[in-house]
C-alpha cells in the first residue's frame, strides 16, 4: 500500500489545489519562452572569438553576435545611392585596436609610430537619403561562408584587404593557407566558415617587368605590355566567387608601353624617339585588358569588382618634396571637389568599367562597381603622413598620403563591402525565382 502524503498541518490544502492551476500556466509560459529564445537567438559566438573584448571596449557598441544574422535587411530594389553622402562623427568607433589585431602592415599603423590624435578613427559614412549599417562581422562571416574572396591590384588593395582582416578580427583568425612563401600572393582560411581571402599582387594589372631599378625619378623604370594578361592573377581566379581588383597610384612612375611586343610610347621615360603619353593613357589601356582578361575567362562564375581609385591628399609639395597629409578631420563634400589627376584617372576607370560591362551582361558575367573615390576624397585626414615610420628611419616614401591607417577611415570599405554582398544575395535569390513570385517580390 502507498503512502499517502501528511496532511497539510496549517489546514490549507483547499487553497492550494486552488494554486495548482496558476502554477502550471506559469510552468508552461517559463518552457514557451525558453523554446522561442534559442530560436530567436539561434548562434552565440564560437569558442575562437577573442577574449580580449570587454563590456566597456569599442567594440562592445556594435553587435558581436550571429543573433541577427537572420534578420538582415537587403533593400536593392530601393533608389539610394551609397556611395554620395557625408562623413559623419561616430564616437563608437573603433572596433580594434592596433594591438588587438596583428594583420595591420607596419607602415600603416599609425599609433604604434606615435600618431597623436585618434579623431580620424572616428566617423562613418552616411548616404544622402538612406542609411549605411556598421559592418557586422558575422553578418559577413554568414555570407561568404563556403565562398572566397580576391583582392588583385597593387598595395592599397592589400591595405583594404588587411582592414577586413581587422574587422573578422572580432570573431576569427584565419590560417595561412598560402600556396607560396612569397608575401605578394597571400592565402588566408577562415576553417569555421570554409572562407577563403586571398591577394594577388599585380599593380598595373597587365604583364610587366622592371626595365630599371632606379629609372628617371628613382622609383624604377618598368615595362607594360598594355595588351597582354597578367596571368599571375587572371588563371587563379577562376574558381572565386567574388574578386575586387584595383589599380592607380603605381601608374605615375615612368613606363614603356608595349602593345604586339611593340614599343609604341611611355610615361616619362625620358629616352629618345619615344613618344610620352599622359599617366591616364597606359592607365585605360591596362584597365581595358584587366577587363577584357575577366570577360574572356570561360569558367568564372563569381562577381568581379571594381574599386575605384582612392586619392591621394599629398599638400605643400610632391610625395618626394616635402608634401605632407596633417588634417586632422574630414572635409564636407562642399568644401573640396574631384578635379584634375584625381578625375582624369577616375573618369578614366568609370569609362572602361561601363564598357566592359556591357560586354559582360552580353556574356552573363557579373561587374559590380565599389565606387569609394567621392567618400574617401573627403578623407585627407586618414593618411599615415610621418607616423608609418620611426622619425631617423630610411623609406623612400617618408610622408604617406597614398594608403591609410588602420584602424582608419578605410575600414568603412568593409561597410560598404557588406552591404553589397547582402544585395548581391538577394539579386542571386531573386533570380532563382519563377518570373511571376520574382514580379511579386519587387512590388
Amino acid at each position: 500500500m502507498k503512502s499517502q502524503p501528511p496532511e497539510n498541518p496549517y489546514g490549507l490544502r483547499n487553497a492550494t489545489t486552488q494554486k495548482i492551476p496558476n502554477l502550471i500556466i506559469l510552468l508552461a509560459a517559463t518552457l514557451l519562452l525558453l523554446t522561442l529564445v534559442p530560436l530567436y537567438y539561434p548562434f552565440q559566438p564560437s569558442s575562437s572569438t577573442p577574449s580580449t573584448l570587454s563590456k566597456t571596449s569599442p567594440e562592445s557598441h556594435i553587435p558581436t553576435t550571429h543573433s541577427d544574422v537572420d534578420s538582415i535587411k537587403i533593400t536593392e530594389h530601393e533608389k539610394c545611392d551609397i556611395f554620395s553622402g557625408e562623413w559623419i562623427p561616430n564616437p563608437d568607433a573603433p572596433y580594434y585596436t592596433n594591438t588587438t589585431c596583428w594583420a595591420i602592415h607596419e607602415h600603416q599603423n599609425c599609433m604604434k609610430y606615435g600618431r597623436p590624435d585618434s579623431e580620424f578613427m572616428k566617423w562613418r559614412w552616411k548616404p544622402d537619403g538612406c542609411d549605411l549599417p556598421i559592418f557586422n562581422p558575422y553578418q559577413f562571416l554568414e555570407i561568404v561562408r563556403g565562398k572566397s574572396l580576391a583582392f588583385v591590384g597593387d598595395s592599397v588593395g592589400r591595405n583594404q584587404m588587411q582592414s577586413l582582416m581587422c574587422m573578422l578580427s572580432r570573431v576569427v583568425y584565419p590560417v595561412d593557407d598560402s600556396y607560396t612563401p612569397d608575401e605578394n600572393f597571400k592565402r588566408w582560411k577562415y576553417v569555421d566558415y570554409n572562407f577563403t581571402l586571398a591577394t594577388f599582387w599585380s599593380p598595373f594589372l597587365v604583364k610587366a617587368d622592371q626595365a630599371n631599378a632606379d629609372g628617371p625619378t628613382h622609383t624604377g623604370l618598368f615595362n607594360l605590355y598594355l595588351d597582354e594578361f597578367d596571368e599571375k592573377w587572371t588563371s587563379g581566379i577562376r574558381d572565386f566567387d567574388y574578386v575586387i581588383i584595383n589599380a592607380g597610384h603605381w601608374f605615375s612612375r615612368p613606363g614603356i608601353y608595349f602593345e604586339n611586343r611593340k614599343i609604341i610610347g611611355c610615361r616619362f621615360c625620358q629616352v629618345e624617339n619615344v613618344t610620352d603619353y599622359p599617366m591616364t593613357y597606359g592607365y585605360r589601356k591596362a584597365f581595358r585588358t584587366a577587363f577584357k582578361a575577366i570577360n574572356s575567362l570561360q569558367n568564372f562564375k563569381g562577381v568581379a569588382f571594381l574599386r575605384t581609385f582612392a586619392p591621394m591628399h599629398f599638400e605643400g609639395g610632391e610625395w618626394n618634396a616635402g608634401g605632407h597629409c596633417n588634417r586632422q578631420k574630414p572635409y564636407r563634400s562642399s568644401q573640396v571637389s574631384l578635379e584634375g589627376l584625381n578625375l582624369e584617372l577616375y573618369m578614366t576607370q568609370l569609362e572602361e568599367y561601363k564598357a566592359a560591362e556591357k560586354v559582360a551582361k552580353q556574356n552573363g558575367k557579373k561587374f559590380r562597381l565599389l565606387d569609394l573615390t567621392p567618400a574617401m576624397l573627403l578623407r585627407p585626414d586618414g593618411h599615415p603622413s610621418k607616423y608609418g615610420h620611426w622619425p631617423n628611419e630610411n623609406v623612400t616614401l617618408y610622408n604617406d598620403c597614398v594608403h591609410w591607417c588602420l584602424p582608419g577611415p578605410i575600414d568603412t570599405w568593409s561597410d560598404f563591402l557588406l552591404q553589397m554582398f547582402k544585395t548581391e544575395s538577394w539579386r542571386s535569390y531573386r533570380e532563382k525565382l519563377p518570373q511571376k513570385q520574382r514580379k511579386d517580390r519587387i512590388k
